[in-house]
């Protein structure tokens, strides 16, 4: 406990914000680093924004001798990381900066969800689960996006896109009960193998931060993985064998007799031979699209028909992935997270 009131918080001790004209400091012990950090701020600020840090500063007034006071503030003890609780003040009264141009971007976004979550800030809660679907998605145009994005962004600090491991973003969901970003990062996490999972060696886990998440799997999303990993294998499989191998001729077929057909079996026995496991459904049956558009064997008719019913297939694939880990709808989804 700081000793009295002409107590003074050392210049290196003092953290961004630090404003002269606070009436209240803020100081938070981070036990794993064993750094204090102070920021003295307004707490009529922090008091309009969260439930908790009104309840903190309503309670009644200690006797003179209980009150810890340091430059003729009273002083709150808390046991944030410094850097985020510093994200956190500073978005409080000058709004959050998200972005998603590196890494640094999600660890940002990390420490303010964290910390949103835990005090009750519902407004910063919700602005940062809106950035997480941005990159990870719960809609299907919102995937293409982000596949899209993928092939044209550049490396940053050779880091490919998104920048993040899908287990990061998965573990951080599930520390701050984030449901709606689930499925999608459990989706991107089922195009790695397991035992690279287990080893947690890949590049984009062993960026060192404070605000990281966990890089191992917990048993219940080991549960999770494997069945969106089969599932994923199971909605390949279906495609070509259905979709393409077992294609019947469309009615209004232009083309010679069963030549459609047999273009449709030639390109099934093709794909079952050079599929692999590292293989997006989603992006994989859009590929199949465009492949097909140049074969010359293939009527318009029974063209336009296969890209029809594959465009559907695909707004299945994407509406029952949160079924497949036993969550609701993507639309009770949101309403959970956001309303």
């Amino acid at each position: 406990m700081l000793p009295a009131s002409r107590a003074t918080i050392p210049s290196k001790q003092r953290g961004e914000p630090w404003f002269e004209d606070g009436n209240v400091i803020v100081l938070t012990e981070d036990t794993a680093s064993d750094v204090t950090v102070a920021f003295k701020v307004h707490r009529g600020v922090l008091a309009r924004h969260s439930e908790v840090f009104q309840s903190m500063f309503e309670l009644p007034p200690p006797t003179a001798e209980d009150v810890e006071v340091a430059d003729g503030c009273q002083v709150v003890r808390m046991y944030d990381r410094p850097t985020e609780l510093s994200a956190l003040i500073r978005a409080l009264y000058d709004g959050a900066s998200f972005q998603h141009q590196s890494i640094q971007d999600f660890y940002y976004i990390a420490g303010i969800l964290r910390l949103a979550t835990k005090y009750f800030i519902a407004h910063l809660r919700r602005q940062a689960i809106r950035h997480l679907l941005d990159t990870w998605p719960h809609t299907l145009q919102g995937h293409d996006r982000f596949i899209d994005r993928a092939m044209k962004s550049p490396l940053v600090g050779d880091l490919t896109y998104p920048y993040v491991h899908p287990l990061h973003v998965l573990n951080l969901a599930r520390e701050t009960h984030v449901n709606i970003v689930v499925p999608s990062a459990l989706y991107f996490l089922s195009l790695y193998q397991l035992p690279d999972i287990l080893r947690a060696d890949h590049p984009k886990l062993q960026v060192e931060h404070p605000s990281r998440p966990s890089s191992q799997l917990s048993a219940r999303d080991l549960q999770d993985y494997t069945l969106m990993y089969q599932h994923r294998i199971d909605v390949i499989l279906d495609f070509i064998r259905q979709n393409c191998c077992e294609r019947a001729t469309t009615k209004g077929c232009s083309g010679q007799p069963g030549l459609c057909q047999k273009a449709f079996y030639r390109l099934g026995s093709r794909l079952s031979r050079s599929w692999v496991v590292r293989t997006g459904p989603l992006t994989y049956t859009v590929q199949v699209i465009d492949e097909l558009a140049e074969d010359p064997n293939v009527c318009t008719q029974c063209r336009r028909t296969f890209k029809r019913d594959v465009l559907a297939l695909r707004e299945k694939i994407w509406a029952e992935l949160p079924g497949i880990i036993g969550l609701p709808s993507w639309k009770e989804l949101e309403k959970m997270d956001m309303s």
